[in-house]
Formats: structure tokens, C-alpha cells, sequence
């Protein structure tokens, strides 16, 4: 559970992580820098188990994995959105960041509402607001994936 931040549509690699800053890819050092140039705040409010909600095509640009790893450094646990760039979505699955999609959830969420999320139900809860949404579940080996911290971790666990 935890607060959310809410960002609008086409919110692309360059906002989550500028590339002015990809001289690393040590996530704490990203995490420093994430949404800055849409929320100056985000890193100095964000905490860990805050939540992103943001509209269409959420991760558009670049398909670098910086900016999902860049997000689950600062501590958010999960992105809530109307849709997502298939590369980004697909990154976010490889380093273990949960993304979900519902436009019901994008559309009612407000910035600042306390939000939580069943990852096995796809359940989307605004304890703020008295409301429930519906997300997509995330399948069996996809959690799997998030619980093993990405799918190289998963790999070295499970393939030998």
C-alpha cells in the first residue's frame, strides 16, 4: 500500500529518467533522478510502496531499461496505467517491476490517494476513496519473475 503519484499520457523514457544522467546504470544513482523533469518532488516525496498511475502509452520512447529499473530503485512498487509502450512493459518484467493496466484505476486514481494492489487478483484498491478496480492479474510465472527480483535472477534460480 502506499500513496500515489499521477502522471498523465505519452510519459516517456526521457521524463523517467533523463538521459542526461545515464552515464550509470547502479539504480540507486538512477533512482536520484527519477521524474525529475515532470515532478521536481517525486524524489524527495516518494517512499517505498508508493505507487505510479499514469494515462496512455505509459514508457514511450527509448527502449532502454533504465527507466523501469530508475522507478523500482525510488521505491515505487508498482506502475498503474491506461496503457504501456510494449518495450517498456516488457522491461519492467525483466528487472521485477510489476506493471498493471486499467483505465478505470488510471482515470479514478487521484495524486496523493493511498493505493494497493493484489498481484495474484489484479485488484487495484482506492482506500482513499472507497473504490476497487480491475487490472489484468499478473500469471503465475510473470510473478514469479517480479518475486525473484527480474528474469535473470529467475534464470539462475530455476535453470539449470
Amino acid at each position: 500500500m502506499g500513496k500515489a503519484f499521477k502522471y498523465g499520457d505519452n510519459v516517456d523514457t526521457d521524463v523517467i529518467i533523463p538521459a542526461r544522467h545515464l552515464n550509470t546504470s547502479e539504480p540507486s544513482e538512477l533512482a536520484k533522478f527519477c521524474m525529475e523533469d515532470i515532478d521536481k518532488d517525486f524524489v524527495k516525496n516518494v517512499k517505498s510502496g508508493d505507487v505510479i498511475v499514469a494515462g496512455e502509452n505509459f514508457g514511450c520512447g527509448s527502449s532502454r531499461e533504465h527507466a523501469p529499473i530508475a522507478i523500482k530503485a525510488s521505491g515505487v512498487c508498482c506502475v498503474i496505467a491506461s496503457s504501456f509502450a510494449r518495450i517498456f512493459y516488457r522491461n519492467s518484467f525483466n528487472i521485477g517491476l510489476p506493471i498493471f493496466e486499467s483505465k478505470e484505476a488510471s482515470s479514478a486514481i487521484q495524486m496523493g490517494d493511498e493505493v494497493s494492489v493484489d498481484f495474484e487478483t489484479g485488484e487495484i484498491t482506492n482506500i482513499t476513496r472507497g473504490e476497487k478496480y480491475k487490472a489484468q492479474p499478473l500469471p503465475e510465472f510473470m510473478r514469479a519473475i517480479i518475486d525473484a527480483d527480474g528474469l535473470i535472477n529467475y534464470i539462475k534460480k530455476n535453470i539449470k
